[in-house]
């Protein structure tokens, strides 16, 4: 019986789209792994993710605004796959969300809004899954039975809200924009910033 290569099976698309989205996982592993203390230490001060916050919204609408969007799902390639997975890289700095640097960097490359959503919320799921399952292994024998069955539905409970989320949000996106997380993204920035300013927090 006739067998594929595993040249002819890359080439197919949703093997191809699979790779991409491995090799796009890279940078936000080794950056994790690298900077971990001062993610965890350093980068959580409240003026840094009130800062990143605006900074993101504002580079989100101008690649919303000027990008092309013209370059769908099926023209991502090695370049472009890596260059989403930096941005979402950036996500490990707070205040910046993992679906909104990749996206911008997407629709900086040409991507439509619906193509660089889709790539961005499949490139979070090893991510997603890895650091979820990083933190419960470091944590899990310390937890008390019933905060852990707790945790194991609460986890649940996200994946289906998530789900539906990413589901209403890719049909949205077919003929809206994202102006409305850009507002959102540059008020709580700003009201983070003026609570901090004043003292409030």
């Amino acid at each position: 019986f006739p067998t594929r290569r595993s040249s002819d099976l890359k080439q197919e698309p949703n093997s191809r789209l699979g790779w991409l989205v491995i090799i796009g996982t890279v940078p936000i592993v080794a950056f994790g792994l690298i900077f971990q203390d001062a993610i965890e230490t350093e980068l959580r001060q409240l003026w840094i993710i009130g800062v990143m916050l605006i900074l993101f919204g504002l580079l989100l609408g101008i690649a919303d605004r000027i990008g092309f969007k013209t370059k769908q799902l099926g023209e991502l390639n090695l370049r472009s796959g890596l260059a989403f997975g930096f941005g979402q890289a950036l996500a490990l700095i707070p205040g910046v969300s993992r679906s909104g640097g990749s996206i911008t960097v997407g629709l900086m490359l040409g991507f439509t809004r619906e193509a660089a959503a889709r790539y961005s919320f499949l490139l979070a799921i090893p991510a997603v899954l890895g650091a979820g399952t990083y933190q419960f292994l470091g944590s899990y024998q310390d937890l008390p039975d019933d905060l852990l069955a707790a945790t194991i539905a609460a986890t649940i409970v996200s994946f289906v809200v998530g789900y539906a989320v990413i589901a209403w949000l890719l049909r949205y996106l077919i003929k809206g924009s994202y102006l409305p997380f850009v507002i959102w993204r540059v008020g709580v920035g700003s009201a983070l910033l003026i609570a901090l300013g004043l003292g409030a927090i």
